[in-house]
This record gives structure tokens, C-alpha cells and sequence, in this order.
């Protein structure tokens, strides 16, 4: 922090009086570990930090990424040439009739120091859990920064510790389990429990495959497939922008002409998540409620949409998606899923999902590794590969029946470029009918 701080303070020294700036910070310093067949394959750090510099002028704006060296002489001569760079780039650029500066003098940190295992801690609770079957995985932990400051002396500071163990089990018929394990605190235990119960499913899939129909099936959907169907929904869906432009999935519910379950409520939950406090263009995040009791309550504005539509922004990103999302529990319990499900599908992972239907909130995607037949409460064989054409308003509506009590915190596994702040806490959903169309 003190060295962005350094730099931010003499960046304010360098700009004249017509011109403004933010600038964005963040570091990451990660232990990745590749596992294949339980053993370590590849094991690496990554330390790096970089600067996202934007110079305002009379309406204009432009960006400029700066990868710091971590030698104090050597960014300021980065950070003067990027200035320079993007001086001469201004006057070549129309005024932006949507730029919204927030002039306030706000002030935000937050470091979560939760301290990490060690990585020989880590290794020996992987090997013990996963003696004897073919663990494939990926480790990645450690802290990740990200900071803001404006010239009109705003200033962000976050800084929280993570990781996430990404990871299947494969059987010798080359079917798979996928799992993962992620949070702020490793425990062995329940690192363990999780590895169990993949281990148990991954018994069942040397059965032989039970074949369907297509048709309407009773189905129970785990966290991480509840995560497939909620990130579509994320593409847009509470968008300020895409509501304004009748371009939002969720159009007729936040119109009022459609609701989902009574039990679904959805927030943006900043607070206590990996996610920073403060975005990108300058503006203060809090929590926001966006369904409440199966209607739309609110939705996810950037300072652009403000700017356009006249609204009042709460500090969304760029493209005004949810990155740390929570979903209220239920009152299912974990050992009650099977019995309360009784006869149909037992649904691990989904993919390949994409909208059949947009205006009408509907989807189609695939069935992903361990999904499983189910009659009277006991899992009987995998189901082969199925396809299901649904809409949000069915599964997340009227034929939600109940949601487990247990939630899964679920954190992005990408590692493009930087390792990722994005998280979604979920229950596991029981729904009455879903439709798989072949």
C-alpha cells in the first residue's frame, strides 16, 4: 500500500490544474499448484502488481495499463511516461457525453488477514483425502490487493487472503467428479468431507448408465450447477443498462410481469467478500439487494448508466454484473437432500449453457460429470449426458420446492491475467420439474 500510495502522491504533484486522474492498483502474490493422478506436477509463485491509469481533460478520458517493477525510481518513470503517452492521446478523443466524476474526498479500507496454511499443510491434507484415486486439480491461494485513488483525494485500499482448490476425481471408465474447495480459512475436516463425498459419487459412476427419455423430471441441483444457471443470469440481468434498453433476461420480472419463488432472495454482498469496496471509476460499493422475495428489488448501475438514464449509481462495474453474490439458504437439510428428492436426478455440475430464449428468461444447457438416477431417496446409476431446455421462471419460480440450508461459497477459478475476486455463495436447489429435451 505505501508504495501505491507514493506513486499516487506524486502523480498528484505532476498534473496540471485542467487535468484529473484515477488510478487503479492491484498485486497479487499466489502459490499455484497443478495435481494430476493425486501428485504434484507443477508447483510456481506469481508476484505481480500493475497500475491503471486514467487522465480526464476538458470531457476526455482515456486508460493506459502500467505493469509495476516494484523499484520505486523505475514506476515513477513508467507512471511520467504514461502520463505523457496519454496527454498526447486526449486531444485526438471526442468529449465523453456520459463521463460522471465523483468529485467526493472518500476514504475505504479493508484488509482481511486471515492467515493461509502452509502449502506442506495443504499437500499433506490433499494426499491423505485423495490416497488411492485420480486427482486432478489446481491450487491457487494466497493475498490479492486492489486500490483506488482520484485527484480530488478519494483513496481505496483492499487487501484479502483466499484460496481455492479446483479439482476431480476421474474413474478408470474415464468418467469424472468435479469438485471444489475455496474460502478465507483452510480446514482440513472439511476439506475432507468434501473429498469424501466425491469420492463416493465417483463409486457410483462405475455403474452402468441409466438412459432417459426426454420429458419433465424431478431434479436436485447442486450449488455448483445452481452457479451455471445463476452466472447466465449475471450476463446482464441486472443491469441498469440492459433494463433501460429492454435488453435484460429478467425484463418481465423487473417489469412485475413475472416473479420467481417467494424463497429466492439474491444480493450483491460487498461487504466481507473478497470483492473490493470501491470500483473502478471512482465510486463507493455497498450491498445491494436485487431480489427480494422473488420480486426485483434492485439493480446494478455504473456511473455511465447513471449519467444515461438519470439514475443514481452504486458503484457497479464496467459491465454492471454482481461479483460477489449471495443467495439466501433454505431450510433443506444436507442429509435430507436424497429422501426429499425421492425419484429423479441428483444434478452435480451444468454446462454449455446459453439462452434459448432470452426475453423469456430461458435456457438450455448440458448435464456435467456426476449426474445421477435417483429412486426413493437412493442414488441407483449416472444418467448419461442430457440436454434441458428451461426457463429461470420455472426452476427459480414455480417449481422451486425448497433450497438447502448449507451454502457453498464457489470463487472464480480464473487465473487469466490475474487471479480473479469474483465469489458466489449458493444452496443446493430442489426443483419439481425440470425439462430435458433429449
Amino acid at each position: 500500500m505505501n508504495n501505491f500510495k507514493a506513486l499516487v502522491q506524486w502523480l498528484k504533484q505532476a498534473i496540471t490544474d485542467k487535468e484529473q486522474f484515477h488510478l487503479g492498483y492491484a498485486d497479487e502474490a499466489s502459490e499455484f499448484v497443478r495435481f494430476n493422478h493425486a501428485q504434484v506436477r507443477q508447483a510456481g509463485q506469481v508476484q505481480q502488481a500493475s497500475l491503471n491509469l486514467k487522465l480526464i481533460n476538458d470531457g476526455r478520458h482515456a486508460d493506459l495499463g502500467i505493469t509495476l517493477s516494484g523499484e520505486p525510481a523505475l514506476d515513477r518513470q513508467r507512471l511520467a511516461e504514461g502520463l505523457q503517452q496519454l496527454r498526447e492521446t486526449l486531444p485526438l478523443l471526442p468529449r465523453d457525453p456520459y463521463l460522471l466524476l465523483n468529485h467526493n474526498a472518500w476514504q475505504s479500507h479493508n484488509e482481511q488477514a486471515r492467515p493461509l496454511p502452509e502449502l506442506a499443510q495443504v499437500l499433506e491434507a490433499i494426499g491423505q483425502a485423495a490416497d488411492g484415486v485420480d486427482l486432478v486439480g489446481f491450487y491457487a491461494a494466497g493475498p490479492i490487493s486492489r486500490g483506488f485513488a482520484s485527484s480530488d483525494g478519494a483513496f481505496g485500499w483492499h487487501r484479502a487472503n483466499s484460496f481455492n482448490f479446483d479439482f476431480s476425481l476421474f474413474h478408470a471408465n474415464g468418467e469424472a467428479v468435479k469438485a471444489s474447495y475455496a474460502g478465507h480459512t483452510w480446514n482440513s475436516e472439511e476439506f475432507a468431507a468434501r473429498l469424501q463425498q466425491a469420492r463416493q459419487q465417483l463409486e457410483f459412476l462405475g455403474r452402468p448408465l441409466h438412459t432417459l427419455a426426454p420429458g419433465q423430471y424431478r431434479a436436485y441441483l447442486a450449488p455448483a450447477a445452481l452457479e451455471e444457471i445463476i452466472s447466465i443470469i449475471t450476463w446482464g440481468g441486472f443491469s441498469a443498462q440492459a433494463i433501460a434498453s429492454k435488453g435484460s433476461s429478467l425484463q418481465k420480472l423487473y417489469a412485475g410481469e413475472q416473479a420467481l419463488s417467494p424463497l429466492i432472495k439474491l444480493d450483491e454482498q460487498v461487504s466481507g467478500s473478497l470483492s473490493q469496496a470501491f470500483s473502478t471509476e471512482g465510486y463507493p460499493r455497498g450491498d445491494v439487494t436485487l431480489i427480494n422475495q422473488g420480486k426485483a428489488e434492485g439493480q446494478l448501475i455504473n456511473s455511465r448508466s447513471a449519467a444515461e438514464y438519470g439514475l443514481s449509481t452504486n458503484g457497479a462495474s464496467s459491465d454492471e454484473s454482481p461479483s460477489a453474490l449471495q443467495m439466501a439458504a433454505g431450510d433443506l437439510a444436507q442429509a435430507d437432500i436424497l429422501k426429499q428428492l425421492g425419484t429423479g436426478l441428483y444434478i452435480s455440475n451444468l454446462w454449455y449453457l446459453n439462452y434459448s430464449d432470452l426475453p423469456a428468461a430461458r435456457l438450455t444447457g448440458m448435464t456435467r460429470f456426476a449426474t445421477f438416477w435417483v429412486e426413493d431417496g437412493e442414488i441407483k446409476a449416472p444418467v448419461s449426458t442430457m440436454r434441458f431446455d428451461d426457463s429461470v421462471y420455472n426452476l427459480l419460480g414455480s417449481q422451486l420446492e425448497a433450497l438447502t440450508a448449507e451454502r457453498e461459497l464457489l470463487l472464480s477459478p480464473s487465473t487469466y491475467d490475474r487471479r480473479n475476486t469474483a465469489s458466489n455463495l449458493l444452496p443446493g436447489a430442489l426443483v419439481k420439474r425440470l425439462t430435458l429435451t433429449l
